[in-house]
């Protein structure tokens, strides 16, 4: 699904409107209708208060609409304008006469106004400011925000939460509304994402608003929300002749004495995921821990006891995971340098490869093209410098990217993808993920995917897909908090079949209508 900014969505408004021929304000009752029905189906006819507090713009004029249809099925509904301009857009004016013609009076707040009781089993609509918000909302406003959150009624946002910009984080936190839902028009937004503005959207949901599909189909955007739909194009069946050699030989570099267990849980996840041929290159430490719990994977033992020296390896991966665990000892670091001189197979690159890699820059010189880094916040920030918000640190890593022709993984509840000057938001994972191990996890499962033959830009977006998957599937059966990195390995396999759950049912079902 495609994210796209403020100004392509008003495009879509424009292009819909010429194309259908059809007005602005009909437009906008196609959303209110949307609004209604949404609230309608859920609500049945309730007769608890759904208190509509709308702006002066076209958010507001949705949010007057909204109030008309609620009004005409009997809702018990109170009214007000949050009067903060003296500007009035034509469809707010509109929908404000419609809805004084069904003898509706709105309340006009304005700075000094005393603000509306609302119990706290109440329904808060907030249409006050939408995407085309351009400034910090007055004090007065932001004391309304304040007296709606104490309120404790759940409050719904229309299109957006009030206060919240689309393309940059707010200056003042408590200027902004904390919805329990929003209910986004056609698209979701980018901010809906992002750790700085995330917390805003309690969660959302899509109103299809009747835009036009060719236009949304073949505008580009700078953003892509990666779901199951999405990923389903990547998936490459497995052959029916096929064998061992078929899918690959990747190889794991990483560990150090005391640290062995991140190369363990890369290299089960590359297996999982579906890597022909697994060997690791470990210190000598290594190699009984992992002969006994991972028979699967073959083992490299480097001449030294507790570290990696030297980086020699005897086989023919097809693709290399390395860093899990694998220290930032100058003789480790030094090997990693001397290796990447010379090596030309494709690499994914995690935790202290990362961080020997931002101690030493140039070695991101050396790196083959397309090599896949997966950092979390403090790793990406040694990578890229510091940011002073989610907007500037994904400018930062486009240019980064760039740069090297590298792919970033940016670990996070939406972990986002960057390449190419574009960035692709996982939907799936949860907070149990936030656990030691759980990084490791992830490289495994790219570094598999690689092996199998998916280009590496795919690779990291279907690997980060199934990783946060694995980890929604398990974390039902375990809790968020007992939720270990090693069961999110073993949820892969799930994951791969939830990819393909409804279609069988779908076919099961025909089958049975047939016979």
């Amino acid at each position: 699904m495609k994210l796209f900014n403020a100004k392509q969505i008003y495009a879509a408004d424009k292009f819909t409107i010429e194309k259908q021929n059809i007005t602005s304000t009909q437009l906008m009752e196609q959303a209110a209708v949307q609004l209604f029905n949404w609230l309608h189906l859920r609500m049945q006819g309730a007769q608890v208060k759904i208190h509509l507090f709308c702006g002066i713009g076209n958010n507001g004029g949705d949010g007057m609409a909204l109030a008309r249809h609620l009004q005409e099925h009997g809702y018990n509904i109170g009214v007000y304008v949050v009067n903060y301009s003296k500007k009035r857009s034509e469809d707010f004016l509109v929908n404000l006469e419609r809805l004084k013609d069904r003898k509706v009076w709105p309340d006009f707040l304005e700075d000094g106004s005393s603000f509306p009781e609302i119990s706290k089993e109440d329904i808060i609509v907030d249409a006050i400011f939408g995407i085309g918000l351009n400034r910090t909302p007055d004090d007065w406003v932001v004391s309304l925000f304040d007296h709606l959150h104490r309120t404790q009624a759940f409050i719904l946002s229309v299109d957006i939460p009030s206060g919240l910009f689309t393309d940059r984080v707010p200056e003042r936190k408590e200027a902004v509304i904390k919805s329990n839902f929003t209910l986004s028009f056609q698209v979701p937004k980018l901010v809906f994402f992002l750790p700085d503005t995330g917390n805003y959207v309690q969660q959302w949901e899509v109103l299809d608003i009747g835009l036009d599909v060719q236009f949304l189909m073949e505008t580009e955007t700078d953003y892509e929300l990666i779901g199951k739909h999405e990923v389903l194009p990547l998936y490459k069946p497995r052959e029916k002749y096929s064998h061992k050699g078929t899918y690959g030989h990747a190889l794991i570099i990483g560990g150090s004495f005391g640290k062995m267990g991140a190369v363990h849980l890369a290299a089960k996840a590359c297996l999982h995921s579906g890597s022909g041929l697994v060997s690791v290159l470990v210190p000598k430490c290594g190699v009984l821990p992992l002969q006994t719990n991972l028979p699967e994977a073959m083992v490299v033992a480097d001449d030294d006891d507790e570290r990696i020296t030297k980086i020699e390896v005897p086989i023919a991966p097809t693709v290399i995971g390395v860093g899990v665990g694998l220290g930032t000892d100058k003789r480790t670091a030094k090997a990693l340098s001397d290796f990447l001189e010379g090596n030309k197979v494709p690499l994914v690159v995690d935790a202290d490869g990362l961080n020997i890699l931002s101690n030493t820059p140039s070695l991101l010189d050396k790196l083959p093209p397309q090599s896949v880094l997966t950092p979390h916040p403090k790793e990406l920030e040694r990578l890229i410098g510091p940011w002073k918000d989610d907007f500037e640190k994904l400018e930062k890593a486009k240019g980064f990217s760039k740069k090297y022709d590298c792919i970033l993984v940016i670990k996070g509840h939406h972990t986002l993808t960057v390449y190419n000057g574009r960035g692709y938001v996982n939907t799936t994972g949860n907070p149990g993920m936030a656990t030691g191990g759980s990084g490791d996890v992830l490289t495994g499962v790219i570094t598999g995917l690689m092996a199998q033959g998916y280009e590496p830009l795919y690779a990291a977006v279907f690997g980060v897909y199934l990783h946060g998957r694995a980890g929604d599937i398990m974390v039902e059966g375990k809790g968020y908090q007992a939720l270990l990195a090693s069961d999110v390995s073993e949820g892969i396999g799930q994951a791969f079949m939830d990819l393909f759950a409804v279609e069988r049912r779908e076919a099961g079902e025909d089958q049975e209508e047939g016979r």
